[in-house]
């Protein structure tokens, strides 16, 4: 296999119980997620910022063209997974980037997860209401 100036760099982000995949290289700014444009499948400006956000840390917005792929979890969670997947991708593209990522403290995996159920109780900490009588 010959190097090539382009290369595709491949990463993997995850948050709750959401997976993505990311393949970035060099282009126009193309963000594609799950053959859907970015802005349509993060459907809320919020979720769309919280996803791109290594982008802008980075300064590299509008440079690099995105293909992601991510499963499980809730809107939030994939957003999250996806900020992961990119601040670790962009850190392959350019090592120089590194400081800047961790500083902004994308490139560390949010370990909380939902707290599960108990027994004898409605959820994870509710209680059923007291009745004295």
């Amino acid at each position: 296999m010959s190097a090539t100036k382009n290369p595709t760099l491949t990463a993997v982000g995850r948050r709750k119980t959401a997976s993505a995949r990311v393949h970035l290289k060099r282009g126009s700014g193309e963000i594609t997620v799950n053959g859907k444009p970015a802005n349509e499948f993060l459907y809320t400006e919020a979720l769309l910022k919280a996803a791109t956000a290594p982008l802008r840390v980075s300064s590299l917005d509008g440079q690099v063209d995105v293909f992601i792929r991510v499963n499980g979890g809730g809107p939030n969670g994939q957003a999250g997974a996806i900020s992961h997947a990119l601040a670790r991708a962009l850190q392959k593209l350019d090592a120089d980037l590194r400081p800047t990522l961790k500083k902004a403290g994308l490139l560390t995996r949010d370990g909380r997860m939902r707290e599960r159920k108990k027994p004898g109780r409605p959820g994870a900490r509710k209680r059923f209401q007291f009745s004295k009588r």
